[in-house]
């Protein structure tokens, strides 16, 4: 009598492929937007509160809503920095996720940079460096 043999099916494959992260991030006041807004990065990012353990260049989906926008923006992100539990200065633990270089965020970053107006220059203290 013949055993069957056992074949990875498709979950044993896509199991050893971790999935990006999928992080919902709402942003219902322009204050919150500009805290978080990372222009200094080339394509634009955004900081995300997060306790969560990411590596850098980790991937990361964010699925973001903006102040007074209706539409949601999927962003296929990447981990560009990380802020520790407990970092100096009591700065919040989260990732910075940089946007990738394509139109979808390259229009990304000017709506955001467009509602954001002048108050992107400010001298006030955001949650990145």
């Amino acid at each position: 009598m013949n055993e069957p043999t056992s074949r990875p099916g498709p979950l044993a494959t896509a199991a050893a492929t971790p999935r990006p992260a999928v992080i919902q991030l709402v942003f219902r006041e322009k204050g919150a937007l500009y805290a978080a807004y990372i222009p200094m990065l080339a394509d634009g990012g955004l900081f995300v509160p997060t306790t969560r353990d990411y590596k850098l260049g980790e991937d990361i989906y964010l699925l973001l809503s903006l102040p007074e926008d209706p539409q949601r923006y999927p962003v296929a992100g990447k981990v560009a920095w990380i802020t520790p539990a407990n970092a100096s200065g009591g700065r919040t633990q989260g990732v910075g996720v940089r946007f990738p270089t394509d139109e979808k965020a390259r229009l990304l970053r000017l709506r955001i940079e467009e509602i954001l107006g002048t108050q992107i220059s400010s001298a006030k203290p955001t949650q990145t460096v």
